[in-house]
């Protein structure tokens, strides 16, 4: 860091590089004010890490939001578009669509036949939202998002795979976020729904029927298989998923890489493959690495029993 930045410092872990930074000011916790350092302009704050988090919007503004629709979008006549709402270049609105007040449709966006974007919702461009999904308030949908798409279902008749029918909706809770590349499929009959509050990282995929409750985060690369239920307040942290037709309990954890195959009770940690009850999966561990010691014993009696 310059004199000319910011800093903040609030973990005693961090002491070594604290001493060395020539911030201009850093945000410090009170236990942590007197640790020695090049830094003499010392901002005594409870939350250092929030305190930054506050002020990281003064120092980089978000682009002036103007509302408006450039010429080059293409709305169809029976779509409502608030007069306080933003369409970009290339945008295409379907019929019978609504679009929130505050709400901004970013450049080469789809949005589809009687969809709903909620109001001061932001949609990255190149966004695609499939005919009648509902995005809720203060929405953020990062570009490249296809949500409402049809769901992988099929039945074996007549020596082919032969195609379900999604007639079900996708409906996204409001201040939901939801990164670049994610797919989420609509219900097949019924609606799958991302609960309020929710945060999905980029490349994630969420199957036909499956309803995430409010407040879960769901890290890179997981998949949720259809028709399975999560609770309030899951975490599903990166590569981890779900077979279909489950049920995860509110406020459960699943570790990275974890593949659940069995209902997992609210509040537990599980991981591993098939997952379990974290402590089981660590003891596992343990027995296989114990085993492998043990294997090499018997390899060399073996061996030694084959001397002549």
């Amino acid at each position: 860091a310059t004199g000319a930045q910011v800093s903040f410092f609030a973990k005693a872990g961090y002491g070594e590089l604290f001493a060395t930074s020539r911030a201009g000011v850093v945000l410090v916790s009170p236990e942590l004010a007197e640790t020695p350092g090049l830094c003499m302009n010392r901002v005594i704050v409870a939350k250092p890490h929030e305190a930054m988090l506050a002020l990281l919007p003064t120092f980089y503004p978000q682009p002036d939001f103007v509302a408006g629709i450039h010429p080059s979008a293409v709305i169809d006549p029976s779509a409502e578009v608030a007069d306080g709402a933003r369409v970009d270049a290339l945008a295409v609105i379907g019929a019978g669509a609504v679009i929130g007040d505050g709400a901004w449709i970013g450049a080469s966006c789809v949005v589809g036949d009687g969809v709903t974007v909620g109001a001061q919702s932001r949609l990255h461009p190149q966004v695609t939202l499939y005919s009648g999904t509902v995005v809720g308030a203060r929405v953020v949908l990062h570009s490249g998002a296809r949500i409402g798409s049809d769901g992988f279902g099929y039945v074996y008749q007549g020596g082919a795979h032969q195609k379900i029918p999604h007639v079900g909706r996708c409906v996204i809770g409001d201040d939901v976020e939801i990164g670049a590349n994610s797919t989420i499929d609509r219900g097949s009959i019924d609606d799958t729904v991302i609960g309020a509050g929710s945060k999905l990282d980029n490349l994630v995929h969420v199957g036909h029927n499956v309803r995430i409750g409010r407040l879960c985060l769901f890290m890179a690369h997981v998949g949720i298989s259809g028709s399975t239920h999560i609770g309030d307040g899951v975490i599903f942290a990166g590569q981890s998923g779900a077979a279909g037709h489950l049920e995860v309990g509110p406020g459960a954890r699943l570790a990275a890489r974890a593949a659940v195959f069995r209902d997992v009770p609210a509040g537990e940690t599980w991981s591993g493959t098939p997952a379990r009850p974290h402590r089981e999966e660590l003891r596992k561990d343990a027995s296989l690495h114990r085993l492998a010691a043990r294997l090499k014993e018997l390899e060399a009696l073996l061996d030694a029993a084959k001397q002549p």
